[in-house]
Order: C-alpha cells, then sequence, then structure tokens
C-alpha cells in the first residue's frame, strides 16, 4: 500500500472514530497538512483535503489566498509603439482561488446561492475601480482572471472531488511554485437541495522557511540595508569579473 494512501485511510478512520460529538455532524473534513513550507528550490507541492459527510449531499470545496491589491493597466498602441493608455485598481481579488467539487456547480446549486458564496469564479466578486473612460470593467475583470490563470493560481476549471464511499471524500489541492504566502482559507460546503446544510472553514498558512525566509524577511523589514548589500555584491562580483579576464 502506498504511504499516502495508507495515511488518508488513517486519517478518515480517526475522522470517522473521534466520538459521538463529531459523528453527529453532517460534515467533518481536514487536511494532510495546514502548513504549505516553501524552502530552496520548491517546486509546488499537492495537499490532501479528506473527509465524510453524513447523510446525502454534494461536496464542493473553495480554496482562497489572501486578499491583495492589484494593478490593472490597459495597453493601446500609438505612433507604432505601445503604451499605457488606462488602468483599474483591484483592491479584494483573492491571490490564489481553486474550486473543486463532486458535481458541476450548475447541478449542485442555483446561482444566487453560488454568488452568496462566492462559489466560482463567474460568481467572484471584484471590487474594480477603473481609470479608463475607453474600457469597461468587465474588461479589466476579464484580463484580471486570465491573467492569473496563466500564472496558475486561479483554476480554469471546477477541479473533482472523489468519493470513496457514500461517505468518504477526498481531493487534492495543487499549489504551484510561485504560490504566495499568507493565510489561506479552505471552505468546505455540504449542499443539498440547492441548498448549504453544512459549511466549515479551515486556515492553512503558506509560508517561507530556512534561507530564504531569513532572506525575505531582511528584504522587507531593512529594505534600505538590503539594497546596499545587493549593490556592493554585484559591485564585488563585477569586479571580480573584470579581474580574472584581465589576467585571463
Amino acid at each position: 500500500m502506498r504511504p499516502r494512501l495508507a495515511r488518508l485511510l488513517l486519517a478518515l478512520i480517526a475522522v470517522l472514530s473521534a466520538g459521538p460529538a463529531r459523528a453527529a455532524e453532517p460534515l467533518v473534513a481536514d487536511l494532510s497538512s495546514h502548513l504549505v513550507a516553501i524552502t530552496t528550490g520548491f517546486v509546488g507541492t499537492d495537499v490532501l483535503l479528506f473527509g465524510a459527510i453524513d447523510g446525502d449531499g454534494d461536496v464542493v470545496v473553495v480554496v482562497r489566498g489572501p486578499q491583495r491589491p492589484d494593478t490593472m493597466r490597459r495597453k493601446a498602441r500609438a505612433g507604432g509603439i505601445w503604451i499605457n493608455s488606462g488602468s483599474a485598481q483591484v483592491d479584494n481579488a483573492p491571490a490564489f482561488y481553486r474550486v473543486a467539487a463532486t458535481r458541476p456547480l450548475d447541478q449542485v446549486a442555483s446561482a444566487t446561492t453560488l454568488e452568496r458564496h462566492q462559489i466560482g469564479l463567474e460568481h467572484l466578486t471584484l471590487d474594480i475601480r477603473a481609470k479608463d473612460a475607453e474600457a469597461d470593467p468587465a474588461e479589466y475583470r476579464k484580463a484580471l482572471l486570465r491573467l492569473k490563470q496563466r500564472q496558475g493560481l486561479y483554476g480554469d476549471k471546477v477541479q473533482d472531488i472523489g468519493m470513496l464511499s457514500q461517505r468518504l471524500f477526498r481531493t487534492d489541492v495543487h499549489f504551484p511554485a510561485n504560490v504566495p504566502v499568507g493565510t489561506y482559507m479552505v471552505e468546505v460546503y455540504l449542499i443539498a437541495g440547492g441548498l448549504v446544510i453544512s459549511a466549515q472553514t479551515t486556515p492553512l498558512v503558506v509560508s517561507k522557511v530556512g534561507l530564504g525566509a531569513d532572506l525575505y524577511d531582511f528584504a522587507h523589514q531593512q529594505a534600505a540595508a538590503y539594497g546596499i548589500i545587493a549593490i556592493a555584491l554585484a559591485a564585488a562580483a563585477g569586479w571580480l569579473a573584470a579581474v580574472a579576464f584581465k589576467k585571463a
């Protein structure tokens, strides 16, 4: 038996045998890890989400990264060159967004329910303030979603959730190498009859660790000193290279 499958089965057994208080809950879910550690050479990772439901219904999972301001710029061709001709500020866009479900979202719940819980990219609320008289804010929204999808930070489709039986479910959440640091929220919904009958939110932390974390903290907390050191190192490297080539 593969180690990963063995860990899943052990975790599911723990969930199902957690006692009468938890057994009464219609939805129980957890993560294989609550920390994504970004170290030197980090190339991305998968986090397993698993759980159990009591009764009928569909399971939907939404993973949201921390909200950060973003600026979108529109370029236009003028005089044979491309220039910035407009911009829009987005203050509440999640840095990361993925959705998984046991069935297609339009078969799980109504648009009203999906919009209330912001499930699915088309229902994601974005506060876009356009400083552009020639472009509709909807165009900036589409551009932002395309950019995040190209970066691998927004899922371009709803991922499947596997049902191991009528009660047990699992899915893998992929975090790419360029995943931003911060506290993420993993939301799990149990939906029946088009309505959310149970929900659970679990935090997950994405953080740099080791030497990379020390350099990251130093660069942000001591920006001036970091800049001076970087310039000095670059100058020293250039001088050493010049000396080496001169001797050669």
